[in-house]
């Protein structure tokens, strides 16, 4: 599906209305039945289960325009990874974040070995388009044994106390699988996390931001890039 493939022809609401509930469907831990809520007192009726297809059908179109105009993210990942219970069987949501807390990748995954390990670092060397300056994971091993096949020379720190940030990014997503009653399927929730995380970025404030003007500019700025990722061809 290329970034221009979905339009709002044939939809009742505009695309102010459509863009909002999704925003607030991503943004937020709140369920489509909370914001169907939030739409009403506004004078806005739309059922929960239309937010829910909205945020299907736009939310990955959306993603995509903020990945394409995304500034270059730092150069020191921290890797992580968190489990998932999806249907009985655990899964591995590993992800990749940069010394600000953007998160760069994550790839659910039923395996936590090498071979995983090594997926998500050839994704994140193709995305990112140039290596490292410094890896830092925790102790898992298979952390190691991938990065001496997938990027050899790379600086590597593996120590649990010095991956807080990578650990820290999992609790949005932790807040919103509450929310969700878990998730049922593994590409729903691959699905569900590249719009989140992408999202998320958008409003993340880097740690060079270290008053309230600041952060109020680069929030205004975020909004304005939001409006122009919604603005899908009709």
């Amino acid at each position: 599906m290329t970034v221009g493939s979905v339009s709002y022809k044939r939809h009742r609401f505009p695309r102010e209305i459509i863009g909002r509930a999704v925003w607030l469907y991503f943004r937020f831990p709140l369920s489509s039945r909370l914001i169907e809520e939030m739409l009403l007192e506004r004078g806005i009726v739309v059922s929960y289960e239309t937010i829910r297809r909205w945020s299907l059908k736009f939310g990955a179109a959306y993603a995509r325009r903020l990945h394409r105009k995304s500034a270059k993210r730092g150069d020191i990942w921290h890797l992580d990874e968190a489990r998932i219970v999806i249907g009985g069987s655990p899964h591995w949501l590993r992800r990749a974040v940069d010394q600000d807390g953007y998160v760069l990748d994550e790839i659910l995954q039923a395996r936590r070995n090498t071979k995983a390990a090594r997926r998500l670092l050839t994704r994140l060397l193709k995305k990112q388009g140039a290596r490292p300056q410094r890896m830092i994971t925790d102790r898992l091993k298979s952390y190691g044994t991938a990065r001496r096949q997938a990027m050899p020379g790379v600086e590597h720190r593996s120590h649990k106390g010095l991956n807080n940030r990578a650990e820290n990014s999992h609790l949005p997503l932790r807040k919103r699988e509450r929310v969700m009653q878990k998730f049922r399927s593994p590409g729903g929730c691959q699905r569900f996390v590249s719009v989140f995380s992408a999202v998320r970025n958008l409003l993340a404030a880097p740690r060079s931001i270290d008053n309230a003007l600041s952060r109020h500019i680069q929030r205004v700025r975020a909004f304005a890039q939001w409006n122009n990722a919604t603005a899908l061809p009709a």
